[in-house]
């Protein structure tokens, strides 16, 4: 008896779950293209991404929109009709970016609540910038020749990093993984470094990835003239040059500033300047001339 009423119970909760509906899960691929998660005012939609992310929303539907983020997980609930809108959503490790595009309207007649996304990585998703991959040849290499390469030059990765923290939000900048801030000298003499042009030079920031840094450089026009920039006027052991613009105002105006990030291999800027060269000064290196022999200098005869 004990055993049939075991089993009745069984079959009750078994017909139990059958009738209950099925709980679906939509299946977006990030493959660096916006996604689509239409909205239904009023009704919470989940966003599992399986991330630790931040949302970043526009200031335009920020009272419209309730957005929380937990645990891999964003709940989004519109209170008002939303126009199509384009989301963030940010990695907080590596600063990677995935696109969603949200609109929400009224909820129709008898129409099912809209069911969770769960966002996962593409099949066909090429490497984030400047991420490292190992060649095709390299699973029967190891040790120091077993080399990585990036899908961008290096150079670029810097010299894009600097200029993102130098003028972009801070927000937009991307985190790039093993890139760290270098501390620069504060006497460093950068004299040599456009001695053909009439500017004050001053190392503001500098980067590191691997065995390149990255330095950026201040220059400020001292004349009353336009200046053009050349990279192959800049004297020194670099690996790159890239000016933030092509040509100084005359001094005084606001376009007499600008940045140029210089970028060398195996060491800092400093190593890779040209030593200064020390001016001859006549008063500190000629002996010094007695009142008479003054005068006989001055007579063009000898004493």
């Amino acid at each position: 008896m004990i055993l049939k009423h075991w089993i009745l119970v069984g079959l009750s909760i078994l017909a139990w779950m059958m009738a209950l509906p099925a709980l679906a899960v939509e299946i977006l691929r990030w493959e660096r293209l916006p996604l689509a998660v239409p909205l239904v005012v009023g009704q919470e939609r989940i966003v599992f991404i399986d991330r630790n992310v931040r949302v970043g929303v526009p200031a335009s539907v920020g009272e419209r929109l309730r957005v929380q983020s937990a645990g891999g997980a964003v709940y989004l609930r519109a209170d008002e009709p939303i126009e199509p809108t384009r989301l963030q959503l940010q990695d907080a490790d590596t600063g990677e970016l995935i696109l969603v595009d949200i609109a929400a309207g009224p909820a129709n007649d008898g129409e099912p609540a809209l069911e969770p996304v769960r966002i996962v990585e593409g099949s066909t998703t090429p490497q984030r910038y400047a991420q490292q991959a190992v060649g095709k040849d390299s699973g029967a290499q190891t040790g120091p020749a077993n080399l990585l390469r990036r899908d961008t030059p290096m150079p670029v990765v810097l010299t894009r990093h600097a200029a993102q923290n130098l003028y972009a939000p801070l927000r937009t900048v991307e985190a790039i993984p093993g890139i760290m801030r270098v501390n620069l000298r504060g006497d460093l003499n950068l004299d040599t470094l456009l001695p053909t042009l009439p500017v004050r030079a001053l190392a503001v920031a500098s980067w590191r990835l691997e065995d390149q840094w990255v330095t950026a450089v201040r220059l400020t026009n001292t004349s009353r003239s336009w200046l053009e920039l050349d990279p192959r006027a800049l004297l020194g052991d670099f690996l790159t040059a890239t000016f933030q613009h092509p040509t100084l105002g005359p001094h005084g105006t606001p376009e007499d500033t600008t940045v140029v990030y210089v970028v060398t291999r195996g060491h800092g800027l400093a190593q890779s300047l040209l030593p200064a060269i020390q001016r001859f000064d006549p008063a500190v290196h000629l002996p010094h001339l007695t009142q008479e022999g003054q005068e006989a200098q001055g007579d063009g005869h000898a004493q």
